[in-house]
């Protein structure tokens, strides 16, 4: 449906390195990465803000790296509204209606349909400064949905929104997917917003793109060190890998000579490798578990920090591990800073690259 190939577009501190990407016809694609990874560039070279320095764009087949962005069917919504504020909320949700010269009828029928998508129908005869910022962004999304795009570009529309606005605004956008089936490309730093509304994700840095795939995928397999880190994994160690009794084993030395080892179901070819183990997938006790999980350590509390939800536990294995877990999981420990605590975790829970 959307292919860009072999984008790229220098415009100095921010920059687009050889993109290529493929994102299928009504599908909600989410775009994640640091600050000035080239997330926004890539989304207003798709619009036809800034045309490519090499590559190209096809939308629905059509080859629009040229095109005028007024002729590429494609809209785009930023984080801070930007309403026309002399004109009604209607006014402005059918502005582009209004410029297509869509008849006055249908034209009140599909400001409605959407207005009430995101239970903004009683707003309509209000302007945008009498508004909340969820309310403006309601209006502003309804805008460019109302013209049903081919691409619907959402470059970090929540961003600017307390947190339970946020909440509703995603549910809104799963209903707003679902009903007009839209090509939607959208922009976050929210790791929820990801699980909540994409089917798939990419991550950028550095103007390319360097791992897409399900949030499942890219969340709890990542390809790089990089990856891992910005998603969140806090357990990144490197070693040597081996095969044998058909799972990886994966040999860490520890700072005082002895060697760390941990298996992993990952297949790897072996040599120089970097595992992976995701803080909740750890299991902390006082004494080792007695279960099938392959990998089991003991160390040494060094921090505990509540983070409100769960509690991070730091321990000292000759490997810096961080386990996550409830605090009603961490009180029936009843551990503290100093003290030993074994640790257990699955091969399978285990990724290695």
């Amino acid at each position: 449906m959307l292919s860009i190939t072999n984008i790229s577009k220098d415009m100095g501190e921010f920059l687009l390195d050889d993109v290529s990407l493929d994102i299928a016809e009504g599908e909600y694609f989410v775009i994640i990465g640091p600050t000035g990874a080239g997330k926004t560039i890539l989304l207003e070279t798709i619009a036809g803000i800034y045309p490519p320095d090499a590559g190209s764009i096809s939308i629905e087949s059509r080859d629009v790296t040229f095109v005028p962005p007024r002729e590429r069917n494609v809209t785009m919504v930023y984080q801070d509204y930007m309403l026309f504020p002399h004109l009604t909320v209607e006014q402005n949700i059918g502005f582009g209606l209004e410029y297509r010269k869509i008849a006055p009828e249908e034209r009140k029928s599909r400001v409605g349909e959407v207005a009430a998508i995101f239970g903004i129908e009683h707003l309509l005869h209000r302007y945008p400064e009498t508004l909340s910022g969820g309310e403006q962004q309601r209006a502003a999304i309804s805008r460019a949905i109302v013209l049903e795009p081919a691409v619907l570009l959402l470059d970090e529309p929540l961003s600017a929104l307390d947190g339970q606005t946020r909440e509703r605004l995603r549910h809104e956008l799963r209903k707003l997917h679902a009903r007009y089936r839209t090509t939607i490309i959208h922009i976050t730093h929210n790791f929820d917003e990801v699980f909540s509304l994409a089917s798939r994700v990419a991550v950028m840095n550095k103007g390319q793109i360097v791992q897409t795939g399900t949030p499942e995928e890219v969340f709890r397999h990542p390809e790089s060190s990089f990856v891992a880190g910005f998603v969140g994994v806090r357990n990144i160690f490197s070693g040597t890998c081996t095969t044998e009794e058909g799972l990886s084993r994966v040999s860490i030395a520890r700072p005082d000579g002895t060697e760390a080892v941990v298996w992993s179901l990952t297949p790897h070819p072996g040599g120089e490798a970097t595992f992976t183990v995701r803080p909740e997938d750890i299991m902390i006790g006082r004494e080792a578990c007695s279960t099938s999980a392959r990998n089991s350590f003991a160390g040494t509390i060094s921090d505990v920090v509540d983070n409100g939800m769960v509690v991070a536990v730091h321990v000292d294995c000759g490997l810096p591990f961080i386990a996550y877990v409830s605090r009603q999981g961490w009180a029936a420990v009843g551990a503290a800073v100093g003290e030993t605590i074994h640790l257990t975790f699955m091969a399978d829970a285990v990724h290695v690259f």
